[in-house]
């Protein structure tokens, strides 16, 4: 069932309504805001999920004024996961401040919602090369002393906020301890601190794991990383360079960023005269709801300008040491994977650790990237492959 005949449209609304397993969507209200969109139309996106967001929130702060604190949670939850799908489509760049503000109500909005969910949920700060990376630690309230831990991040358009909710909700219902973070070209470090992404990834995640290493409710030898989307090529690549993860989970898998991308386009991008490239590429791209993503915010998220920059700093984002990777490893591949097709096999077949290929089918409903619209199914699959790793039960090749 297709919501939107653009496809963009279509993955980016099953993504939001998704996120109802965690109670930050409910299918009315999300219908309603669809039905007030004209597809491929960002402004029209835009303005339908910020009406929809602002009055949701408005709900929560009439619920928390009256002391309706269950019904107050709800909604700000739900406020959040709407203003981040509003935003989604906006430029990144300095003179829009409509992105920068509907992110920011997306944080609040969650913030606001931590006292009234039935998890403990710690807002924190890890230090990072002179500044710092956001991060929530969420655990079960009945949770106490060292426990199995997961460390996750995004890719290049995900939010810390999307990330607690799925997979992290299900890693605290879990026993996990469980720490949602935001490295450089990600939510609020690439929005306000300007930092784009960075190819040694290892260098964030090493960050994050000494924060991690130094609290009491982590056991330091059982620690999980969690990539997904672009992440699932940003975390192989850490996990070549750090040997102190215990597993490691790529949601989907991606071998080589660029390839998927490159091989679309009707000509080689690094072998064309950059104006030339531009001239080409721009107009085309402009047209797509995607190609419009790509060029709005993507480069912007590399720290580039031109396409052909673009490409040439993508070109870098492969997990050619995939053979240092030492802890057993999930990778996990959709049947409708349309965005890095291929990938997650080649990063698969590239592995000599212990390993364990995933992949999710349309028939379960889970055929989409990384699972949106399946968050059930996905934490459950993982989840259980993850607790018999740390069981010590054989790693089995497939799953």
């Amino acid at each position: 069932m297709q919501f939107f005949p653009d496809l963009s449209n279509h993955f980016q609304f099953l993504r939001t309504l998704g996120h109802a397993y965690n109670g930050a969507a409910d299918l009315g209200e999300c219908l309603e805001t669809a039905a007030r969109i004209t597809p491929g139309d960002d402004a029209s996106w835009y303005r339908a999920w910020q009406a929809t967001a602002d009055r949701v929130f408005a709900v929560a702060e009439r619920c928390a004024a009256g002391g309706h604190g269950v019904s107050a949670g709800e909604a700000y939850l739900r406020a959040s996961n709407y203003y981040r799908t509003a935003e989604f489509y906006l430029p990144l760049v300095p003179n829009d401040p409509r992105k920068l503000n509907t992110a920011r109500r997306s944080r609040e909005s969650f913030h606001k919602a931590v006292p009234f969910l039935p998890l403990t949920i710690e807002a924190v700060e890890i230090p990072y090369e002179g500044t710092t990376l956001p991060g929530y630690v969420i655990k079960a309230p009945s949770s106490t002393g060292r426990a199995p831990t997961v460390l996750c991040h995004t890719g290049f358009d995900g939010t810390n906020e999307e990330i607690a909710l799925a997979p992290g909700f299900a890693a605290a219902a879990r026993g996990y301890t469980y720490i949602a973070f935001e490295g450089p070209g990600q939510g609020r470090v690439v929005r306000e601190q300007r930092l784009p992404f960075r190819p040694d990834w290892e260098q964030v995640v090493g960050a994050v794991l000494d924060f991690a290493l130094a609290r009491a409710d982590v056991d330091a030898g059982h620690v999980a990383l969690i990539g997904i989307s672009f992440g699932g090529n940003l975390a192989p690549r850490a996990a070549a360079r750090e040997p102190r993860l215990a597993a490691l989970v790529a949601n989907g898998g991606v071998y080589s960023f660029y390839d998927p991308i490159a091989t679309r386009l009707p000509i080689d991008p690094l072998a064309a005269d950059p104006d030339q490239l531009e001239a080409a590429l721009r107009p085309v791209m402009v047209q797509l709801t995607e190609g419009r993503l790509f060029l709005n915010q993507a480069m912007r998220c590399f720290g580039v300008e031109r396409l052909y920059d673009m490409f040439k700093v993508i070109k870098a984002y492969d997990v050619t040491e995939a053979d240092r990777i030492r802890c057993p490893t999930l990778i996990i591949d959709t049947e409708g994977e349309n965005l890095l097709p291929g990938q997650a096999r080649t990063l698969f077949e590239r592995l000599t650790c212990p390993k364990t290929f995933l992949l999710f089918q349309a028939s379960e409903g889970a055929g989409a990237h990384c699972q949106v619209g399946a968050k059930a199914i996905s934490a459950q699959r993982i989840f259980d492959w993850l607790d018999d790793v740390f069981a010590g039960k054989p790693v089995p090749p497939t799953a």
